[in-house]
């Protein structure tokens, strides 16, 4: 069995693997590159094998930088099923087709400005080239394999999402991989702790956090003291979320955090289409989730769900104290930037960063100490408070990926170290093999991964 990168090597973004095995050819997650430019440019590139050839897709959770690239997969001719979870299966519909919204209104408006070097400027692809990729969804439940050629597949839960899972594939040789798929904390306020590793030959590890280790505290004790503050002087929160995952956390935590009284009872807005329809979605599939269903409904309830658009316009003329939790996460883009135009000027209000900051995002410039940014070609300097809160984070540290590993069988074909930035990559590798002994190496884009056990 040979496994390729295709992507999220050597970055954090475009997590795509080929597996071969024999005649058969499948392709593990299918995201997009995000950040900065030169790596969103390579979302334009020619993927760099037939899609026509793939015998199928498997996915492990719904996020873009795992699943976006899939709507041009399909419209360049795939045409095999693609295995999901069953939440995922909910949630990806959700995503993608926000996803080519988006994608039209930026082609559509660059071309309204002349701005674009492209005439006409088009988009990556259509909410519609979304949904006919939606149709070849496939749900797998977590634990039962299943065959796609000569490869065995059998999901195992991460955390980190809703529905989000590691991937197990086992050739007819005895050949075995485990890929990570994104892996979440243990203890995370809503999502059920990653399950033990499975024994497998080699291990595709994550390591965005390969390199440090995420604030300690607990995750409604920090939000209060940074929100409560402000509340009570009648400011005005504003939290920039994703919107699958994030943005129900955050409205698990306030809502508890107001029942103990430890935050004022304030009006908290949920500004977010996609972060609505999502909500619902993790309603639907509540038994996966770590809270109880009833209290989890309770939770979602508090928030006011702002649909519309001029709904939204009218958030920015109330007054405080009220929170705010809106799109987009990194702040790239969505309603959160005109509530910094209308809220970020003032002293008493704040803008809560709650979660990863991406490089080439506003929110990593703020994560760094700017106050000055571009909004609707317009320069904004902030008076408002800025604060990082890492104890949201998705995603395990470096401690939690080192304990993770060691706890299971040995890897005697190797960790191969995927999803994160060179520097990180590199420290957990050095890390992984001086407390466990078993050999571990960065993953190199196009390069087959090798395996130790083979060569030693």
């Amino acid at each position: 069995m040979n496994v390729i990168p295709l992507g999220a090597a050597g970055t954090v973004t475009g997590s795509r693997f080929l597996v071969t095995a024999g005649k058969t050819r499948v392709l593990v997650d299918c995201g997009l590159f995000q950040g900065l430019k030169e790596l969103r440019l390579r979302n334009r590139e020619p993927f760099p094998a037939d899609p026509g050839e793939l015998h199928a897709v498997v996915l492990t959770h719904a996020h873009l930088d795992h699943t976006g690239y899939l709507p041009v997969l399909v419209r360049d001719g795939f045409r095999g099923p693609v295995h999901v979870t069953p939440p995922t299966a909910d949630l990806l519909p959700i995503l993608l087709a926000d996803a080519g919204r988006l994608q039209e209104e930026d082609a559509e408006w660059a071309n309204r400005k002349g701005f674009s070097k492209h005439h006409p400027a088009l988009p990556l692809f259509t909410e519609e080239d979304a949904e006919v990729a939606c149709q070849a969804l496939a749900p797998a439940p977590f634990g039962e394999p299943w065959r796609i050629g000569s490869l065995t597949f059998r999901y195992h839960r991460a955390g980190h999402l809703l529905g989000a899972a590691m991937v197990e594939v086992r050739d007819e040789e005895g050949d075995s991989v485990l890929f990570s798929g994104d892996l979440g904390r243990w203890g995370d306020p809503l999502h059920p702790d990653p399950d033990p590793r499975p024994a497998t030959h080699r291990l595709l590890l994550e390591s965005t956090y390969g390199d440090r280790s995420h604030e300690e505290g607990d995750p409604s004790a920090v939000l209060a003291g940074s929100v409560g503050p402000v509340l009570r002087e009648g400011g005005v929160v504003m939290i920039p979320s994703f919107a699958v995952g994030r943005a129900q956390v955050l409205l698990w935590l306030l809502d508890q955090l107001m029942r103990a009284g430890e935050l004022p009872e304030v009006p908290v807005f949920l500004n977010s289409p996609m972060a609505i329809r999502a909500s619902s979605v993790h309603l639907e599939h509540a038994a996966e989730l770590r809270p109880s269903a009833g209290a989890f409904r309770a939770a979602l309830g508090r928030a006011h769900a702002v649909a519309g658009v001029q709904e939204s316009r009218e958030l920015n003329h109330r007054r405080g104290p009220m929170i705010i939790v809106a799109g987009s996460g990194m702040l790239t883009g969505g309603r959160i930037l005109h509530h910094l135009l209308a809220f970020g000027t003032d002293r008493r209000n704040l803008l809560l960063l709650a979660g990863y900051q991406a490089e080439g995002t506003r929110g990593r410039d703020l994560q760094r100490g700017e106050r000055r940014i571009r909004i609707h070609g317009r320069w904004l300097d902030l008076a408002c408070e800025v604060e990082w809160m890492d104890v949201l984070s998705g995603h395990a540290d470096r401690e939690e990926l080192i304990a993770w590993t060691a706890a299971g069988e040995p890897l005697p074909g190797g960790t191969f170290l995927v999803h994160g930035e060179p520097g990180p990559a590199d420290h957990l590798r050095k890390r992984l093999e001086h407390e466990t002994g078993w050999p571990a190496r960065v993953a190199r884009e196009r390069e087959p991964l090798p395996d130790f056990a083979e060569d030693a």
